[in-house]
C-alpha cells in the first residue's frame, strides 16, 4: 500500500461530483475540497485513474494522482490553512499526521 494524493481541477459539477464519488468509494479522504488522501495498492491506484479519465473532459480538466512513499510523506509540509475543517475530521488528521 503505498500514500496517494488525487488534485483535481474539474470545470463541470456533476464531472467534479462523480470524481470526488470515486475518490472516497477509493477509501480515500478529502483533505481539501478538490483534494483526496489516502493508501492504496497499485492495482486501486491504477483503477482509480482509469474511473476518473472517463469521467473528465480531458480538453478542460485535469486529475493528478501523486504516488508518495512513507519517507517522503513525512517530509510534507504543511503551510497555513493546510485543511479545510469543515472536511477533514480530527481522525483524519491524526491518521495521516
Amino acid at each position: 500500500m503505498t500514500m496517494v494524493w488525487v488534485v483535481y481541477d474539474i470545470a463541470d459539477n456533476t464531472t467534479r461530483k462523480n470524481v470526488a464519488r470515486i475518490c472516497l468509494d477509493k477509501g480515500l479522504y478529502r483533505v481539501q475540497k478538490s483534494v483526496f488522501l489516502g493508501t492504496l495498492n497499485a492495482n486501486e491506484r491504477d483503477s482509480l485513474a482509469l474511473e476518473c479519465e472517463e469521467q473528465i473532459d480531458p480538453g478542460v480538466d485535469s486529475v493528478y494522482v501523486f504516488p508518495m512513499d512513507d519517507e517522503s510523506f513525512r517530509k510534507v509540509k504543511l503551510l497555513g490553512q493546510a485543511f479545510d475543517k469543515k472536511l477533514v475530521s480530527d481522525e483524519v488528521l491524526t491518521k495521516f499526521f
